[in-house]
């Protein structure tokens, strides 16, 4: 019976997956190649741990810092701004820090390698994980995603760091004369890694070309203090009669980006003057206008997911919590409601 590694099982998955997003075009174009990398790294974990192919053991840490630098332009590119050449693909030369690393190491210091891994996964790992810490912070994914988005990159972000852990980890079983928790602990960790950045698969969406002045460089929460500022209050009117006239919260793919460019304004902009005239974020201040609809096309005798699909909304998780938050009530009770009326 052929029994597969656990990383070359995932390793086929994402293939799958880089396969499917160039064939269908889905998601950034950096998608595809982050996919394959991190297929490519599970193959050469495999070989290298569960066949024995010593010959790629040079090629194992080059394909693993290929990885991080890719998640994190493909972060920007998703969810943030359109990567700038060539300031932001600098960082795909990161794979070469390692190659005076490794010279050094096969001298006398093979920890060195290691070492330098760490700090790549570390630092773009932190990176994602700061940047993405809040929705509003988000400008090119879908306001009818809800959070799920910035939850995603955070675990993609916490999965990079963790590789960083399993590296110490190893670097002290060999100390220890532990030899035999090395491909154990490679195959666990680096297969948890790759599987999270096979979950982008679930909010690649559809790319948009941004300009440097929707790229957040400032981070506003829904706690945020509430204000009378003319200039605020002007925006948030502004915002006020784009949706009543044209609507636009209707549309799925909708996005922080899109309404700031249709007010012409930053997304910084735009969010913080949200946040402080309101008290929330305007992923929030979108879907109770939404959950409005909503409730109208239930009164009317709608089904729910006919109503959620009409409504905006990419999700039931999503649209349930929403619908729940605005009304008190879930979509279904509030429809049993209105029949009875």
């Amino acid at each position: 019976m052929l029994l597969l590694p656990i990383p070359l099982a995932v390793a086929l998955v994402l293939a799958f997956l880089a396969a499917r997003a160039a064939l269908l075009r889905e998601g950034p174009r950096l998608f595809p190649v982050l996919l394959g990398v991190a297929a490519l790294q599970g193959v050469v974990i495999s070989l290298v741990q569960h066949y024995g192919v010593r010959e790629l053991l040079f090629l194992q840490p080059v394909t693993a810092a290929s990885v991080p630098p890719l998640a994190y332009l493909a972060f920007r590119q998703a969810a943030v701004s359109a990567p700038r050449w060539p300031r932001d693909f600098v960082h795909l030369l990161t794979p070469l820090l390692l190659l005076p690393a490794l010279l050094v190491g096969q001298s006398g210091s093979p920890l060195l390698p290691d070492a330098v891994l760490v700090i790549i996964f570390v630092g773009y790992g932190g990176a994602i994980l700061v940047q993405a810490g809040s929705g509003t912070g988000l400008p090119l994914a879908s306001l009818g995603q809800g959070a799920l988005p910035s939850r995603i990159w955070q675990a993609v972000g916490a999965a990079l760091i963790l590789s960083a852990v399993s590296d110490a980890a190893i670097a002290y079983a060999l100390h220890e004369g532990l030899a035999w928790l090395r491909p154990l602990i490679v195959s666990l960790v680096s297969s948890l890694a790759l599987l999270s950045i096979g979950l982008l698969a679930l909010v690649g969406g559809r790319p948009e070309r941004e300009d440097a002045s929707t790229a957040p460089d400032e981070r506003h929460t829904a706690t945020a203090p509430r204000t009378t500022d003319p200039d605020d209050l002007e925006i948030v009117a502004r915002l006020d009669t784009l949706m009543n006239e044209e609507r636009v919260f209707l549309d799925p793919d909708l996005t922080l980006a899109r309404l700031a460019r249709r007010l012409g304004l930053p997304a910084k902009v735009l969010s913080a003057a949200v946040n402080r005239t309101t008290g929330e974020n305007i992923s929030r201040q979108v879907n109770a206008r939404r959950i409005r609809h909503a409730c109208e096309l239930l009164g009317q005798g709608e089904n729910v997911t006919a109503a959620m699909l009409a409504s905006g909304f990419n999700t039931k998780s999503n649209f349930n919590r929403e619908f729940l938050r605005v009304t008190g009530k879930t979509p279904s009770a509030f429809r049993s409601t209105c029949s009875e009326a």
